[in-house]
């Protein structure tokens, strides 16, 4: 009987241990407690406010404070209009190149070939600060290449937004520059047109009614360091005739050392449309950048073999042969060479605006030129020089030429000045 009820009991025991009801009550006031309520409430209805510790704020008194206070404690936040952006939130992303890309090498093969470069309408610059000076100029980029991401991240994040950007090696780019120390960055530019360029205002400013036309230059550093005389004696504009090397070839470029983006350059011009870009009133001078010895020598024979800053491309374009250009040279051509006045290049020739051309040393000055000087009651600008002497550099006349310009405007501007403080 007594095992019987034993099982009974078993049986009759709960399988899962009963909790008393105030052992829960009392670990809920427990951890009640622990929290640091605010207020505590009895089961019978009896209600306890506790007060905060000295050195703690309720949440609703934190939530209450002062606007002031709030500010206080937000974190500053500045405006997104002025939120400076970062090369990475700008959402820019470049290209590494593979080994055995042809992208380099296929768009230099075009730029650096004049044809090709006239026909695609793009030109090659290279170094850090070409490349910001085109930009600021707004020259339009298309792709560059550069050796390390940080050449990039120098350039405005603006300019670059729709730029095609390839990292590539350092000795890719060093087999196809110019440049004795290569600097890393290339950029494939669309070719700048003078009219939608944006020149420093600084130069814009310091702008003088002179202008330089070139005449037959082929040699790149002597173009390029003509253009960078151009920009310093603050010419309105550079001309450039047909027969004159490129402007936006990459050792003119490295001469101009950014030149080309603070005067506006016209290339690739016939005479007969030269005169379109001239000011009203206009005087076209021509560089004789030839002795006393050698004009003396040539006053003296009407042969044009003996004018050695001519080149008559008619004559060498329809008479092929020496006995035909010694006939014409006796006779016939005697009176084909426009006159012109011979003054020396410190005489007053800047009353009006003027223009100044420039030929290349082994061709020299066109007949056109000479005619054009002639119908703008223009003349010769001698620049003597000693006897026995060969003649200057190209680069070396235009300069002399220009600055001497440049001086005669500054003292003409004096004078005038002086002359309205009398009145």
């Amino acid at each position: 009987m007594a095992a019987l009820l034993n099982r009974v009991g078993w049986a009759t025991r709960p399988v899962l241990p009963v909790v008393q009801t105030w052992d829960l009550d009392a670990r809920r006031w427990v951890r009640a407690l622990r929290r640091s309520p605010v207020k505590v409430v009895f089961p019978s209805g009896q209600v306890v406010e506790r007060k905060p510790s000295p050195g703690k704020q309720p949440r609703k008194a934190a939530a209450e404070a002062s606007p002031r206070e709030q500010r206080l404690k937000q974190p500053f936040q500045v405006p997104p209009s002025q939120t400076p952006s970062t090369w990475e939130e700008s959402g820019l992303r470049y290209d590494k190149a593979f080994p055995g890309d042809k992208r380099l090498s296929s768009v230099m093969t075009i730029v650096k070939s004049r044809p090709f470069r006239e026909k695609q309408g793009k030109i090659l610059l290279e170094g850090r600060r070409l490349i910001a000076d085109a930009l600021k100029a707004g020259a339009v980029p298309k792709v560059f290449f550069f050796s390390r991401l940080d050449y990039i991240k120098e350039l405005p994040i603006e300019k670059l937004k729709g730029v095609g950007l390839i990292k590539v090696k350092f000795e890719d780019i060093k087999d196809w520059s110019d440049l004795v120390t290569p600097q890393g960055i290339m950029g494939i530019f669309a070719k700048p047109d003078h009219v939608k360029m944006t020149y420093p205002e600084t130069q814009l400013r310091h702008t003088l009614p002179l202008l330089l036309i070139c005449d037959n230059l082929r040699d790149p550093g002597n173009l390029g360091t003509i253009l960078r005389s151009a920009a310093g004696a603050g010419c309105s504009k550079v001309l450039l005739t047909k027969g004159c090397v490129d402007p936006w070839e990459p050792k003119v470029l490295r001469a101009g050392m950014g030149a080309h983006f603070q005067v506006p350059i016209i290339n690739n011009l016939d005479w007969e449309a030269v005169p379109n870009y001239l000011p009203t009133n206009t005087r076209v001078f021509v560089a004789d950048n030839c002795g006393l010895y050698a004009q003396a020598q040539a006053q003296m024979s009407n042969k044009a073999s003996d004018h050695g800053w001519i080149c008559d491309r008619r004559l060498l374009k329809f008479h092929k042969y020496e006995e035909e250009e010694e006939d014409l040279e006796d006779g016939a051509c005697e009176g084909w060479l426009p006159e012109l006045e011979v003054q020396s290049y410190d005489s007053d020739w800047t009353e009006a605006p003027a223009a100044v051309v420039v030929g290349g040393e082994t061709h020299g000055l066109s007949l056109e030129s000479l005619q054009l000087a002639e119908s703008t009651r223009g003349g010769r600008l001698l620049i003597p020089i000693v006897p026995g002497v060969d003649s200057l550099n190209s680069a070396m006349a235009a300069s002399i030429l220009l600055f001497e310009g440049k001086r005669q405007l500054r003292v003409r501007a004096e004078h005038l000045s002086r002359d309205r403080s009398y009145h």
